[in-house]
């Protein structure tokens, strides 16, 4: 089950940063992110609804609904946008891989949970990989005037996506189950984006073209709506720095989509990056190395909430 999750998480968010792409320049990015989770919350909720699965949640919950909504469902994503105006989408995504590196020090620093060797082994062979990929955009970054302010920016929204990690646990336990949680979460982000667009002076009208639309829908509600409950699952499963390690692997589906669409060139530093990830990947995964990291290891959800005040 954790293997499937893992898979379906990095060919989802693999292909949403050629998506990302489509939206850019004919709408504003704050509003494209907006529109995005105010969708993909809709749907949540009708599907709640519809299944009978909608519950009741305490109103001290929603402050964990407001963080997760804050770092996960805004912030990184104004992050990661923004931080395109200066760097390219795969030097974003090279940064955004750094998330697994982060969710072993967030673990460290909040909960006290020492990273085993194999994991941080793992992550930094991965990291690397994806690195060397990428490394021709990455030696062009260094040179360009603005990339330092791009990759501060795209640093800032991997961190804020691990915060994101950490705070989504405690958040499906107050809202009862995690597609509750993050309905919640997601209309608490996007009500921040309604007050960044407001605040900028930003229109709300998306733009009507069916590429753009067409990106919108498969951002809500495959990368958004299905690709965070996956996510979200599988770090309540095999915890944040495993779970992490998707960030690392879907730049490479996004390179494969980037070759097959955009002329994406491969150079011989991609070629020893390719083989990296893989290895990276066979550190921590592979049962020789970790028998349990197939099973859960931490424990399950509460799928009940607490019968207090409503919200």
């Amino acid at each position: 089950m954790n293997a499937s999750l893992f898979s379906i998480v990095v060919f989802v968010w693999g292909l949403t940063w050629y998506a990302i792409r489509l939206q850019l320049g004919s709408t504003p990015a704050e509003t494209s992110i907006f529109w995005r989770f105010v969708v993909a919350a809709a749907i949540l909720w009708i599907g709640l609804a519809v299944t009978g699965r909608l519950k009741r949640a305490p109103w001290r919950a929603h402050l964990w609904f407001a963080a997760l909504g804050v770092v996960l469902f805004s912030c990184n994503f104004l992050f990661f946008y923004n931080a395109e105006k200066f760097i390219s989408s795969g030097v974003v995504a090279v940064v955004f891989a750094m998330a697994s590196a982060f969710n072993v020090f967030n673990q460290w620093l909040f909960n006290g949970v020492r990273p085993k060797a194999r994991t941080i082994v793992g992550a930094l062979i991965g990291i690397a990989g994806v690195a060397l990929l990428f490394a021709d955009q990455l030696a062009a970054t260094a040179a360009g005037g603005g990339s330092a302010l791009g990759l501060l920016l795209s640093i800032g929204g991997a961190y804020c996506f691990s915060l994101g990690n950490l705070a989504s646990r405690p958040a499906a336990q107050a809202a009862g189950d995690l597609p509750n949680a993050i309905a919640r979460s997601m209309s608490w982000g996007a009500a921040l984006l309604a007050l960044v667009v407001l605040a900028r002076g930003l229109s709300f009208a998306p733009s009507t073209e069916p590429v753009y639309l067409g990106a919108l829908l498969y951002l809500a509600a495959i990368g958004s709506a299905l690709g965070f409950l996956v996510y979200l699952a599988l770090v309540a499963r095999i915890g944040p720095e495993r779970a992490a390690y998707t960030t690392v692997l879907s730049p490479v589906i996004a390179l494969a989509i980037s070759w097959l669409l955009e002329g994406y060139h491969w150079t011989a530093w991609a070629l020893i990056g390719a083989p990296l990830i893989l290895v990276g990947n066979v550190v921590i995964f592979l049962p020789k190395f970790s028998r349990n990291i197939l099973q859960d290891r931490h424990e399950p959800l509460r799928l009940t909430a607490a019968p207090e005040e409503s919200g």
